[in-house]
């Protein structure tokens, strides 16, 4: 292929190698399918978002500056203009919904960082305690949501009896999810997903305690709580590999989700980055679904499995707050992936660019989706990776992952 045959190809959105080796594919792989998925990072419905939602919660929270939910609202308002209170449930996803009906993912995962509860039993000493209506749930599946992923910071905000009414309220809604529950096992058992006709998408949650879930929230054999992996040991690998072993079969495609790192700066640890490659060499995991940053961090192909380190905040109330706008926590980002179901290889991952404005989510500009192009290819050159932008009208904008040593050159 020589570098004309590259750029027409990446014109298309195809995922390509940079130096492109051949490889002979079997019947099996030239018959499969693709299984698409939906990856995003931390979806906060709680809050300021939870007040603008037909049914908020009571108001009152327990921050060191903030005591009522509705200031978050306020500030939104003041940094971008009047909200239509209460919104509808679906208002929150903005342009996504086109997006999201255009694409028609297979299976659709998000990272929801929020207790969905009527509990007043805030977490005390915490300092940050999100929590959304349990009759605010049509937020989440107005937008056809399949997983959620729960080991994260925010999941047991209002206790115990939060956590247990969340569970109820998102089985209640035909939601699955992953990583928290009753007890240790129940918080470790996979969601299993059906895709008619391809195969199964198999999703594992967990957590680690650098991303600010309390060491008390680990779930025990007795004690309810999230999945909270206790290191990246090869123990720890070695766990997770028998838990994938005891249920993949043919067509499995096997996604690990977790929660790591803190909520700011693009330093990504060299653990972080040894545990991803253990989990594919030897657990048997297909795609590294990471979240916990408020901002994308850099993605990594590795023996052609995406590592996707941070997803970044898909959606969240801190429009007006200050302190970190050189992140630009208001850009988000929708993670589109195909994988070969036999085979379990990235067939391609496109990211297209929202922008968070009046609680809602916006197609990116065209100057908006050029810095995150930017910033994730500075991040993504330890990796080798890079995006480009394929334009398709005024406001949407593809962001194409590829391979390249070409991009740099």
């Amino acid at each position: 292929m020589d570098r004309r045959q590259f750029l027409c190809h990446t014109a298309q959105g195809l995922l390509l190698l940079a130096e492109p080796v051949p490889v002979m594919a079997s019947t099996a792989d030239q018959a499969a399918t693709p299984i698409s998925l939906l990856l995003t990072g931390d979806v906060m419905t709680g809050r300021g978002i939870d007040q603008a939602l037909p049914y908020p919660s009571y108001p009152r929270i327990y921050e060191d500056y903030v005591r009522d939910a509705r200031r978050y609202l306020e500030l939104a308002e003041e940094a971008n203009g009047a909200i239509p209170i209460p919104v509808s449930f679906s208002y929150i996803w903005g342009d996504a919904l086109g997006v999201l009906k255009s694409r028609a993912p297979d299976v659709k995962i998000i990272n929801l960082e929020t207790s969905v509860t009527r509990s007043d039993d805030y977490w005390h000493g915490k300092g940050i305690n999100y929590r959304m209506h349990p009759e605010n749930i049509g937020c989440i599946t107005s937008a056809g949501i399949d997983c959620c992923v729960l080991a994260n910071n925010h999941v047991l905000d209002w206790g115990y009896e939060g956590l247990k009414e969340s569970l109820k309220t998102l089985g209640q809604a035909g939601l699955k999810w992953a990583g928290a529950g009753a007890n240790l096992q129940e918080a470790a058992t996979p969601a299993l997903l059906e895709v008619a006709g391809k195969g199964r998408v198999i999703v594992i949650s967990a957590g680690l305690e650098s991303s600010g879930i309390p060491t008390e929230w680990a779930a025990t054999g007795k004690r309810s709580g999230v999945n909270l992996l206790p290191d990246l040991s090869t123990e720890t690998v070695r766990r997770i590999g028998e838990a994938v072993q005891a249920l993949k079969g043919p067509r499995d495609i096997v996604v690990l989700s977790i929660h790591w790192g803190g909520n700011w700066g693009y330093q990504i640890p060299d653990e972080h980055t040894l545990f991803a490659h253990r989990l594919i060499d030897s657990a048997g995991v297909d795609v590294i679904h990471g979240h916990s940053a408020h901002h994308a961090l850099g993605i990594e192909l590795y023996k052609q499995r995406p590592i996707i380190y941070g997803c970044g905040d898909l959606i969240n109330d801190y429009e007006g707050i200050g302190g970190y706008e050189s992140y630009r926590d208001d850009l988000s980002l929708l993670y589109f992936l195909d994988i070969d179901p036999v085979s379990g290889r990235l067939i391609g991952l496109e990211l297209i660019p929202l922008q968070i404005r009046q609680f809602s989510l916006h197609h990116a500009s065209g100057q908006d989706a050029r810095w995150l192009r930017d910033r994730l290819n500075r991040e993504g050159r330890q990796f080798n990776t890079g995006v480009m932008l394929n334009e398709k009208g005024a406001m949407v904008v593809k962001i194409v992952v590829v391979f390249p040593k070409l991009l740099y050159q």
